[in-house]
């Protein structure tokens, strides 16, 4: 067989760039934690964006800023998952009950510190593997809809899952794909791989 000279160099070449590959570096864990935090509060960013396009469709008229920052929030009663766990986490390591109208506050801090440690938890995953793919961050996301479907009822904060309907189960799945998927794709941007 005869092979040309420019076959042998696009062969040589494609070689090199498969070797190079194959060789990538994982992430230093210190690394992979940072960008993990930041490729988490994009994907926590990508997620409320789904969230607030439903809302819009359904009706809703407030602004972006008022509907992510939970305007108008000033009780306990009303608020949402995130701002019930991160009172009885505060309450509970503090020993001292939250005043109704920190629910507003507490409720965006735990969301979005939740969607960075996740974003973290990811990036040490990903970091250490040769190759990670994009597509990981579809399981990833999943993961994180199940987990929530298993520790909020436990913590009486969510019926079990058996007592949703599809509808709304398939809508909160949908946008932790969308999270898992924004975390993936950041966290390759933010390592310098390509998406």
């Amino acid at each position: 067989m005869n092979i040309s000279p420019s076959t042998s160099t696009d062969t040589r070449g494609l070689s090199r760039a498969r070797r190079a590959t194959s060789r990538r570096r994982t992430m230093k864990p210190l690394g992979a934690v940072g960008r993990g935090l930041v490729a988490g509060a994009i994907g926590t960013a990508a997620m409320d964006v789904l969230w607030f396009a439903r809302y819009r469709r359904g009706g809703g008229d407030s602004d972006f800023e008022s509907w992510e920052s939970s305007d108008g929030l000033n009780s306990w009663d009303d608020a949402p998952a995130p701002a019930q766990v991160g009172k009885r986490l505060v309450e509970g390591l503090f020993q001292r009950d939250l005043a109704p109208e920190r629910a507003r506050l507490v409720s965006n801090v735990t969301h979005w510190t939740y969607g960075m440690l996740g974003g973290a938890q990811y990036g040490l995953l990903a970091g250490s593997l040769k190759a990670p793919r994009v597509w990981y961050g579809l399981p990833f996301g999943a993961g994180v809809w199940a987990t929530g479907y298993v520790v909020l009822p436990a913590a009486k904060l969510y019926k079990p899952i058996w007592e949703y309907d599809r509808i709304t189960l398939a809508k909160d799945l949908s946008a932790h794909l969308v999270y898992g998927a924004g975390t993936a794709v950041a966290l390759q941007l933010l390592a310098g791989a390509p998406a």
